[in-house]
């Protein structure tokens, strides 16, 4: 029998499979309301066969943004645009959906990547972006606002906000966005952090602000509702975030109830020396996993199904979530099971395309 199509509980959520779709900014937003676009994207998702859809990177608040054109989940309005792309998505597909929680921090305002991608000017649509110090993102011209006690308090209550509109959307569960070099990773990584109050120097200094989020959005859901985290293993500079301090991050989520942690890397800074390579994150999860025994996500050029399949049956990981494969192939599960002699739920309009020399495909 497959692992990598056996089923995996978090909390009360039940998953048919362990293959996840990982978050995916769209930049297709209208001040942070869902679109249309939202509705094919998610639609043709979630009739992949795979056993948990996340939403993108969600702005908790509109300074949050990575670009003008992000999702976001701070106002009535926003809530409602988003209940409607996700009621067409669900009339026709019964995959959960959870959603990633984020702020980008000093890497926000900028532009859309097919639009450069660049830092936008304040008289461009951009604003004066925060982070923990005013330490400007590598080819950024405009630094900073370095955050205030006051400032960072609100931060945590918009997440809790957020995370209530979640929970009344009716998610499945909810993803805190702490890598990629956005704002809780900046807090952690001392390459962006150097306060000098409670917040920064000593790590339990910079896991300060990240875990009072973790703590807020964790205390605004129901005990059962799955409440995890992505994080950057380690920032692949020297003198950064490393997988060393990872693991006292991960093993104080542990304590607070994490339901899982999603392990990427990098994004913080451009010095980032990357050892590219199919599964080159996966040792990562796997010191997570075996150092807290928490549900694990790899993630990084996982592109096949042998694969992955690997990764599940050696333990390495709970899960593999797949992002740009699951654009490029949007019925990778379809494939995978397959290949591996296991089954997937097709939507009834879509029975009759089961190959003929695959007829147990379709269960």
């Amino acid at each position: 029998m497959s692992q990598l199509f056996s089923p995996y509980t978090l909390g009360e959520l039940t998953l048919a499979n362990r293959i996840v779709i990982a978050p995916m900014c769209q930049y297709s937003a209208e001040d942070g309301r869902a679109t249309d676009w939202h509705i094919i994207h998610l639609g043709h998702l979630a009739l992949s066969g795979a056993g948990l859809l996340f939403l993108e990177a969600t702005a908790v608040e509109p300074e949050g943004r990575i670009s003008p054109f992000d999702l976001g989940l701070w106002s009535d309005e926003t809530e409602a645009a988003l209940a409607k792309a996700l009621a067409a998505v669900r009339a026709h597909s019964d995959m959960p959906i959870g959603i990633q929680l984020g702020h980008a921090g000093r890497k926000a305002s900028v532009a859309q990547p097919w639009a450069g991608g660049g830092q936008l000017g304040l008289d461009q649509g951009g604003w004066q972006t925060l982070a923990p110090s005013a330490v400007a993102f590598e080819g950024h011209a405009r630094a900073p606002h370095a955050l205030t006690a006051d400032e960072i308090a609100r931060l945590v209550e918009s997440f809790a906000l957020a995370a209530k509109r979640s929970v009344r959307l009716g998610l499945d569960a909810i993803e805190l966005h702490g890598a990629h070099g956005y704002l809780l990773h900046q807090f952690l990584s001392p390459l962006s952090n150097r306060r000098e109050d409670a917040y920064g120097g000593s790590l339990e200094n910079r896991m300060r602000f990240p875990l009072a989020v973790f703590e807020a959005v964790k205390a605004a859901v129901p005990s059962s509702f799955p409440v995890g985290i992505r994080v950057s293993g380690t920032d692949w500079v020297e003198g950064g975030w490393d997988i060393e301090q990872t693991l006292t991050f991960a093993s104080a989520l542990q304590a607070r109830g994490c339901s899982f942690i999603d392990v990427s890397g990098g994004g913080l800074s451009a010095a980032q020396k990357i050892p590219l390579g199919p599964s080159y994150q996966v040792p990562m999860a796997r010191a997570v996993k075996q150092a807290t025994g928490l549900p694990t996500m790899a993630v990084g050029l996982i592109t096949e199904a042998d694969q992955a399949e690997a990764i599940i049956g050696t333990g390495d990981a709970d899960f593999v979530a797949l992002a740009r494969g699951m654009l490029y192939d949007p019925r990778w599960p379809w494939h995978a099971a397959a290949q591996l002699g296991a089954t997937v739920k097709p939507p009834s309009q879509y029975l009759r395309s089961q190959p003929r020399q695959l007829r147990n495909l379709f269960g």
